[in-house]
């Protein structure tokens, strides 16, 4: 199966975006499809059999356009002037002076008089809306296609209402030209002209709205530097980021960003990496370090390697997930998105049983067409459609700006639920750097062979404390070259193989496992009761040395557990560790329930258990290790360096180490779903209140066609307004 995620034009409002999403789920060859009215986007998975071409021709056949792929890379497009408004609100208003003339009782021009000269101020009139007529022709033309292909939307309510008024408009002006000049009080032009305007500038006030929703992914696309300066012998040159191929020197001078991902070759500084971390204090960096793209040179110059460049960098790494996640659906914005399915023909009904019972009971037909043209108008279903994705948006986008990159919107809506954060030991709840504290030699061997012997196998593993045993011997200058053939065995330790040699590195239950006597189990947890965390090397299934290894606790972990707890959400740690070294670490954070001495399957299958006794679980880990349980919990969340954002299993990523952020996932979460509540209240109280008076069924409380174009704004403003409000928190 592959992915992509298609840009599309032509989609005005939830029936757009919900026909298309319909239409190509069912073509052949197409697995899920997910569209994003907010984003314009369609995020398609497919079989390997399609091409790009076959998808856009679906998108096309469903009424659309293709725009090509997302390329969450690239800076925004230029945007659309308020220059067309102005000029089409002042003729608007000149076309409406001309037609309230009889009401209003100015001087006017003869030939503008409709008592006077009846025939040229229909002429005139019909003049002066063909532009209006012209501009909306996308809206028409959308309008009826989408009614042909039998996905109706909002466009196809517009041009029903537009085409009615203006058609019958046309026949008055017909009978006005053969003579029967009564039909000057049948023309309906400016009810004609205003819905198109209004409703045009809505929809430009409405993607205005819409962008500022989609600020904090687009700042993060922008804050990457448009040049860099390439090495050339012994100076430099400016190039643009397109000119920048992978191995080349670049050199970022002091005050200014980093051009691409890449590694220092040359020179030591400090960087500014809060738009990615969300953390303010700036990083010292130096050879051999990796810098991101768009991080700030507060101190000197340094050279670097360009490594990953374009849609490969990190930022776009993130804006492109960012993109998806809002791509994806809850179950909120499912069941909204049925709700709109059926809407729009609902409207249509509503509509033409009010044409007919207004003109069985006021036997007039341009009163019946004019409420007829109202309902169409005044039943907007955008904000309806409006109501889940703009918030989600805002804060997946603002999560992205704080370090907290969801990958699944649906994390978002499952975090308001949690009741049960199960957390993982090293790395997690302790900084996961690790040394060597305690060295007990229980062999005839020198202890610098016994740590020749451990740091050989170590070597070869990723694992927090195979780091922190590398690290020691970096910093002790201990050799590790002896030759192995190096086996892990996940929650247990590491097996090396060197001749008829076999080396064990690791924990008690490994030695219970293969049936190796253990005469040091005193010794260990003498050395647990101190906070380490033991590791024995067994060489030919025997124990010849234990070495004690000590993490700090972060400084973060403690103030998290007690929000947590405040928030009356069950703690639970997770280790491999011993239980005495296990239930150390959570006696200071503050965690009371500790589940010691697991593998990675019994973290698993602890989760699993969780969720099948109905809690709602979010699992926190390094995102390696941890990737079982991270997939079996409601939430899995990790914690991870710049560069691994997509190299995890988790539904969430912290792209800082600050765990106390996992409080914010969950606020973030709640205040998301409350946002979302209120957005389908204020869209169905509209629609509520506002059909009934368009069909004219209350006495003396009646609107027109252009008090409902109003309407119809405020309503999408309402919505979109109260989901930027998830902005200042």
């Amino acid at each position: 199966m592959k992915k992509i995620i298609l840009k599309i034009d032509g989609m005005t409002c939830s029936a757009c975006s919900n026909g298309l999403e319909k239409y190509l789920k069912k073509q052949k060859g197409v697995e899920e499809a997910s569209v994003n009215l907010v984003m314009a986007t369609a995020s398609i998975t497919y079989e390997e059999n399609l091409t790009i071409k076959d998808l856009e021709n679906f998108v096309e056949e469903a009424g659309f356009h293709s725009l090509g792929e997302e390329k969450a890379y690239e800076k925004e497009e230029k945007k659309e002037t308020i220059t067309p408004y102005i000029l089409l609100g002042i003729l608007g208003l000149f076309i409406m002076l001309i037609s309230m003339q009889h009401m209003l009782k100015f001087p006017i021009p003869f030939f503008l008089d409709m008592k006077k000269s009846p025939k040229s101020y229909a002429i005139i009139l019909t003049l002066l809306t063909i532009p209006y007529m012209i501009y909306v022709w996308d809206i028409l033309k959308s309008g009826v296609k989408n009614l042909i292909h039998k996905m109706p939307n909002m466009d196809t309510l517009v041009s029903l209402g537009i085409l009615s008024s203006y058609l019958y408009s046309l026949v008055g002006v017909g009978m006005i030209l053969t003579g029967h000049h009564k039909y000057v009080h049948e023309l309906y032009f400016e009810s004609t002209i205003f819905v198109i305007y209004f409703m045009k500038l809505g929809r430009f006030i409405n993607d205005h709205s819409k962008n500022k929703t989609k600020e904090a992914i687009q700042e993060l696309v922008k804050i990457t530097p448009s040049k860099a300066h390439k090495k050339e012998g012994d100076s430099y040159i400016d190039v643009t980021i397109d000119e920048v191929k992978k191995g080349d020197i670049l050199v970022c001078l002091a005050g200014e960003r980093v051009a691409v991902d890449g590694e220092i070759v040359k020179g030591k500084s400090t960087f500014d990496e809060s738009f990615i971390t969300g953390e303010s204090l700036p990083v010292e960096k130096g050879k051999e370090d990796k810098v991101i793209a768009g991080s700030i040179n507060y101190d000197n110059v340094v050279e670097y390697i360009a490594e990953r460049i374009g849609k490969e960098s990190t930022i776009s790494e993130i804006v492109h997930l960012v993109v998806e996640a809002t791509s994806s659906k809850t179950k909120i914005a499912r069941l909204a998105d049925k709700i709109c399915t059926y809407f729009v023909p609902t409207v249509v009904g509503i509509a033409l049983l009010t044409l007919l019972m207004n003109g069985i009971l006021t036997k007039n037909i341009g009163t019946s067409i004019t409420r007829f043209v109202t309902v169409l108008v005044v039943a907007c279903p955008c904000s309806l459609g409006l109501a889940t994705p703009l918030a989600l948006v805002v804060s997946v986008g603002n999560g992205a700006k704080k370090g907290i990159l969801l990958k699944d919107s649906e994390a978002l809506e499952l975090s308001s639920t949690v009741d049960t954060v199960v957390m993982d030991k090293t790395g997690t709840l302790t900084q996961g750097i690790l040394s060597i504290r305690e060295i007990n030699n229980h062999s005839d061997l020198q202890q610098e062979e016994i740590l020749n012997i451990l740091t050989s196998i170590e070597k070869y593993s990723t694992h927090p404390l195979s780091i922190g045993i590398n690290k020691y011997a970096k910093e002790n200058k201990i050799p590790s070259d002896i030759e192995m053939t190096v086996e892990e065995l996940p929650g247990y330790g590491l097996k090396g193989k060197e001749g008829n040699n076999i080396y064990y590195a690791c924990n008690a239950a490994l030695l219970k496992k293969l049936d190796i006597i253990n005469s040091y189990e005193e010794e260990e947890k003498k050395m647990a009761k101190e906070g380490n965390s033991v590791i024995y090397l067994v060489k030919n299934k025997k124990v010849i040395a234990t070495f004690g290894l000590r993490d700090v606790i972060r400084k973060e972990s403690i103030s998290l557990v007690k929000k947590l707890k405040k928030a009356n959400i069950k703690v639970v740690m997770l280790s491999g560790d011993n239980k005495e070294t296990a239930q150390k670490i959570a006696d200071e954070i503050g965690v009371e329930e500790v589940i010691a001495g697991v593998t990675p399957k019994e973290k698993t299958e602890y989760i699993k258990k969780c969720v099948e006794e109905g809690r709602k679980v979010m699992m926190v880990g390094d995102g390696i290790n941890d990737a079982p349980s991270l997939s079996a919990a409601h939430v899995g969340v990790s914690l991870s360096s710049g560069t691994d954002i997509a190299n995890n299993a988790a539904s969430v990523v912290l792209v800082s180490n600050n765990i106390e952020k996992v409080a914010d996932i969950l606020d973030l979460g709640t205040r998301t779903m409350k946002n979302i509540k209120e957005n389908l209240f204020w869209a169905f109280i509209y629609n509520i209140c506002m059909i009934p008076l368009a069909t004219g069924i209350i006495p003396k409380m009646k609107i027109n066609p252009m008090i409902a174009c109003i309407a119809m704004i405020i309503s999408s403003l309402t919505v979109t307004l109260n989901s930027l409000r998830l902005k200042k928190k």
